[in-house]
């Protein structure tokens, strides 16, 4: 019974580190061999085995404890184990963040023989993938075409006829967006096919892919997953004067893909598993359709259309060839640029309409004569997000599952939208009342040249309808609607204080409504008059306000949409309601805001 009472010790689990497992351990010893262990000095051979044991078992609870916290993404610290758990979850790292900002971009145009207005014909394009440069050296690139024949641009003469007084050059002025880094070029071998290659790159700080070929030709094409079959193709649009839509956005199947994993260190492409010829996109419908063999009848069977797609393989990998990878890479320290930092144009892509019909040192003197600077700042964080800005990401991320469920989402995506394929100004996502299904109603609202209001052509719908279809849920049905268009004007009467300069008072007046009026409304937002009065009397010289009235502006260059405002005007008369499908808009502030003194 003593032999069996003594080989009884309970074991204390929660004892992981050094000390308590070496106590334990001592204690274990003690009692069970005491003729054998005697001496436990730091010295002696007795505290060698028992330190060494203990430091094993304090390094496996270490390791332990490491890999639990980091198989789950609330206790996960390591920076790749994070970034590996969001994008298991659908949030994809974008890597080291780029900055962006606008340039001003200055061209010297001939003029026409009679000097008046600049020769249309020498007029450029400056393309997307221009470079400019700051004079610290850090590098940008325009992400967008500057057309510098569109009439907001600012024109003046630059350059006199000293004899007759007729200018023989003129400056025109144009703005365009850049984004801080510059192209660069990476060639991998690849040899025999292999499932799911991963083609990893050497160059640091990669902001993102922007072409991959095969040394056979073939391209391919990023996706957000493999099992994505659908890309959206930017074809140039060649009523682009007319609609002011760059680009026409189609939808295309491809077979050639892949997926970029960023890490804060390296950016490695992953390809699917299919091999060329038998994993083509896009199968023979009646293969598909056609399944039947050995019956003298047909029974009523249904025909998936999304089986016209194959994404079993994931796309086709490259095989015995090399692949070019052409890429962005953002700067690697700060790329802030104060106002005035842009000064050179490393590279300058031009495309002139009537190039062949030119004269061509009149098209090289407007090459060389481009200029650029940034009136603002270039700012933005170029650091690393942290592990917890990360998983705070990751947590906004995955309820969206990158679909469009809610009014909101919609609005959303019709925002997201890039601008090549039309610029959306507002829109608003209502459900339609007379419709017993899940029917949308989206009125969308554009702008002209002129920066007023104005309706969307038929291209931008096309490319919003597109655009929304890939992301919309499938009982969903949209109409893309146009909004009435409201024009008001606004009148007030002012009282100054007693021995203020009453012109001054009325300048800081109209100063105050223009400013509280120079950004647009939205679709169905009401205009609250009360906000009116406070906004004047917050102007130091104004006393009171007497009275603030809204009118109506219609025909002519205005609108032909009316709106009768009294029985509109809330009962307190503190707002304008406006309908859900219409939009409020003061198009000429000069005019159409009239003050007066009392």
């Amino acid at each position: 019974m003593a032999d069996q009472q003594k080989k009884i010790m309970p074991i204390d689990y929660t004892h992981r580190e050094f000390e308590t497992i070496r106590g334990d351990l001592q204690e274990i010893v003690e009692r069970f061999y005491p003729d054998t262990f005697r001496d436990f000095s730091e010295a002696s051979f007795g505290a060698m085995m028992l330190d060494a044991i203990a430091y094993v078992g304090d390094q496996l609870s270490f390791y332990l404890d490491y890999n639990v916290n980091e198989a789950f993404l609330d206790t996960s610290f390591q920076y790749t184990n994070v970034v590996r758990h969001g994008r298991a979850l659908g949030y994809k790292f974008g890597g080291r963040p780029s900055t962006y900002g606008a340039v001003a971009f200055f061209i010297m145009i001939p003029a026409t023989p009679s000097g008046l207005g600049p020769d249309a014909s020498y007029i450029p394009i400056l393309k997307r993938g221009t470079t400019v440069s700051s004079n610290s050296g850090l590098q940008f690139v325009l992400i967008e075409n500057i057309d510098f024949g569109k009439p907001e641009n600012i024109t003046v003469a630059a350059r006199i006829d000293s004899d007759t007084g007729a200018p023989t050059h003129y400056a025109i002025k144009a703005y365009g967006n850049v984004v801080s880094g510059d192209f660069g070029f990476e060639t991998i071998p690849v040899g025999g096919y292999v499932k799911y290659l991963r083609a990893p790159l050497t160059t640091k700080n990669i902001a993102e892919i922007i072409s991959v070929f095969d040394s056979e030709g073939n391209q391919y094409f990023e996706v957000d997953y493999l099992a994505q079959d659908m890309v959206f193709q930017e074809i140039s649009n060649s009523n682009y004067k007319n609609d002011n839509v760059p680009s026409i956005l189609k939808p295309m199947l491809v077979s050639r893909k892949f997926v970029t994993e960023m890490g804060r260190d390296a950016t490695v492409l992953q390809f699917g598993s299919g091999q060329s010829g038998l994993s083509d996109a896009i199968a023979q419908p009646q293969n598909i359709a056609v399944d039947v063999f050995g019956k003298k009848y047909i029974t009523d069977t249904s025909f998936d259309p999304s089986r016209i797609s194959k994404n079993e393989t994931f796309g086709i990998v490259p095989s015995n060839t090399e692949l070019t990878i052409a890429f962005r890479t953002t700067n690697p320290q700060n790329s802030n640029v104060a106002v005035g930092g842009i000064t050179d144009i490393s590279n300058s892509l031009f495309e002139f309409e009537e190039r062949p019909s030119l004269v061509e040192n009149k098209v090289q003197e407007v090459i060389q004569s481009v200029e650029a600077t940034n009136e603002e700042p270039i700012m933005g964080s170029v650091s690393f997000p942290t592990t917890s800005e990360i998983k705070a990401n990751i947590y906004d991320t995955f309820p969206t599952q990158n679909r469009a469920v809610t009014q909101a989402d919609y609005e959303n995506l019709a925002y997201r939208m890039p601008l090549k394929y039309g610029s959306i100004k507002r829109c608003s996502t209502q459900r339609d009342p007379n419709s017993q299904k899940r029917n949308l109603n989206m009125y969308v609202i554009s702008e002209g040249t002129d920066g007023k209001l104005a309706l969307c052509s038929a291209v931008i719908k096309n490319n919003l309808k597109t655009w929304i279809g890939h992301y919309r849920m499938i009982n969903d049905t949209i109409d893309i609607l146009d909004p009435f268009i409201i024009n008001i004007g606004v009148e007030f009467v002012i009282k100054p204080r007693e021995g203020s300069d009453r012109y001054q008072a009325f300048n800081d007046a109209m100063a105050a409504i223009r400013e509280h009026f120079s950004q647009p409304f939205f679709i169905g937002e009401p205009l609250y008059i009360s906000d009116i009065y406070s906004k004047l009397k917050e102007v130091n010289n104004i006393l009171d306000v007497t009275k603030v009235k809204i009118t109506n502006k219609s025909g002519g260059l205005y609108a032909q949409t009316s709106i009768d405002i009294d029985p509109n005007i809330a009962p307190d008369g503190s707002y304008l309601v406006v309908p859900k499908n219409a939009i409020l808009e003061i198009k000429f502030p000069e005019v159409d805001i009239v003050g007066k003194v009392i």
